[in-house]
């Protein structure tokens, strides 16, 4: 008898082990899977009927909330001037896991989940109150946001602002954009038609154009092909480089152009700072050579190249919003150098990659970390977190940051008087780049910082497959937006 009873008795303990293991499993290890699981509908009438957190501009504007609603998910979305700040918030759907901006980057603190919000969780189940999440704020100033929406209109493009002292990103706009209020409806047919048309095609308005899209940022990459020299010691702004009406690429019998005769230089020379204002192709793509890919490669990967950026966001407080790798090509034959130091060839980059270089010059050769979120509240208004600024690298000397800015200055003074602002410095540098079939279209870009002798900020601009100098299709943008900022 009592070997039955131990046999039962072991039985039993293994079953309670095994029910154990099996509760750890469902609540612990694959927690995160099947509460993202679409097909879990428990968790999505949780997710629904949570009174989620808003997320604020910088001046408190309102750009997402959740209100009240008489149907069985309690809560509906709503989204103020939704493809204005669509880039920043991102969607919260009934039909698919929000997966972009903020409400992908926050969600577990805007629903309330987070580890942080127990004391509040708790304090709401004692007092019968009703359980709130977070509320995210933001740098995003709404004014600019507007202004840079405006400027880009219908075309397709992308637009960001920074905060040169401290990264905090000030505007991202990206175009054509999306209103997150038809993917928040509940009626789960008319959100699934809305993404099924958002999201078809390479040309999706989903995509954030400023951080995962990547384009040939043309010459506005020679800032960085220059910040690689000056760093060598053995050039200045007025050192004389090799220039000329056309440069054979290397090996090939391929003859690389100039845009504008002043280019060209005498005598097949042209100073650094020459070079950089008429952004000499010549020039730059045999200063490129004649530095070598090591060098140009790592100037690129201080600033940024070559890594995946994190915007906003960590596993535990949801899915980060990050920045698409910007990339510089390894190990290049001569003839690729030549291209890639001029922004073209297998060199690309994201909008936001592009305004971080600028930030770093702007700040003595300080890459910041871009941010987008300042402070996160508990309902009852306490600060859970606050963003303090953090350098991602030292990018250059002090000295070369000044002596790039006194060349992207002579890009406005002698080549584009037109991006000038009255009683304002600016510095700047133009891209053209050439895209498609028989380069029969154009990637047109601008970045710059301003005022260039007290940089506050600094901004990138693309507007994809123009037709147009990118000066005359990014420049008017980025000038536009400085303008606003600065006036504030």
């Amino acid at each position: 008898m009592n070997k039955y009873l131990r046999q039962l008795f072991t039985a039993v303990v293994a079953l309670f082990v095994i029910l154990g293991l099996s509760s750890t499993i469902i609540m612990a290890v694959r927690a995160n899977a099947l509460n993202n699981d679409p097909r879990n509908a428990r968790s999505l009438y949780h997710q629904l009927g949570a009174y989620r957190g808003a997320i604020l501009a910088s001046d408190g504007t309102v750009m997402a909330k959740s209100e009240p609603v008489n149907d069985a998910f309690k809560y509906l979305r709503t989204y103020s001037n939704g493809p204005l700040y669509a880039p920043v918030t991102g969607f919260f759907s009934i039909n698919q896991t929000a997966d972009r901006g903020l409400e992908a980057s926050r969600s577990m603190l805007l629903n309330g989940e987070a580890d942080s919000l127990i004391w509040q969780r708790a304090k709401a189940m004692l007092t019968g109150a009703t359980d709130q999440g977070a509320s995210i704020e933001t740098s995003i100033d709404p004014k600019l946001q507007q202004v840079a929406y405006d400027q880009l209109g219908t075309r397709d493009g992308a637009a960001v602002a920074i905060e040169v002292s401290t990264g905090r990103i000030l505007a991202m706009v990206s175009t054509p954009s999306y209103d997150p209020n038809k993917l928040a409806t509940h009626d789960t047919k008319a959100a699934s038609q809305a993404y099924n048309e958002l999201s078809a095609g390479q040309n999706s308005p989903l995509i954030n154009r400023a951080t995962s899209q990547l384009y040939p940022p043309g010459s506005t990459f020679k800032t960085i092909v220059a910040s690689a020299a000056l760093e060598t010691g053995d050039y200045q702004t007025d050192t004389k480089i090799p220039a000329g009406s056309s440069y054979t690429l290397p090996g090939t019998a391929t003859q690389l152009p100039n845009a504008e005769a002043q280019a060209d230089g005498v005598n097949g020379q042209i100073s650094l700072q020459e070079a950089v204002a008429w952004s000499s192709n010549t020039a730059f793509a045999q200063l490129g050579v004649k530095l070598g890919a090591s060098k140009v490669s790592d100037m690129a990967t201080k600033l940024g190249f070559g890594s995946t950026i994190t915007i906003d966001g960590t596993e535990s407080t949801g899915t980060p919003m990050t920045a698409t790798a910007s990339t510089f090509p390894s190990d290049p034959t001569d003839d690729k150098l030549a291209l890639a130091s001029i922004g073209q060839g297998d060199t690309t980059a994201t909008p936001l990659q592009m305004a971080m270089v600028a930030q770093a010059i702007a700040n003595n050769g300080k890459l910041m970390q871009p941010t987008l979120v300042d402070r996160v509240r508990a309902a009852d208004l306490t600060v859970l977190s606050q963003t303090k600024p953090q350098t991602m690298a030292n990018a250059f000397s002090e000295d070369s940051a000044d002596k790039l800015t006194t060349m992207m200055e002579s890009v406005v003074t002698e080549a584009n008087p037109q991006l000038a602002i009255d009683g304002i410095k600016v510095a700047a540098k133009t891209g053209t780049a050439q895209i498609g079939t028989d380069n029969s279209a154009i990637d047109g870009w601008a970045i710059g910082f301003a005022p260039a002798d007290d940089p506050q900020i600094a901004v990138a601009v693309l507007v994809h497959n123009t037709d147009v100098y990118g000066s005359l299709a990014a420049g008017p943008i980025m000038r536009a937006m400085m303008q606003e900022a600065l006036q504030q």
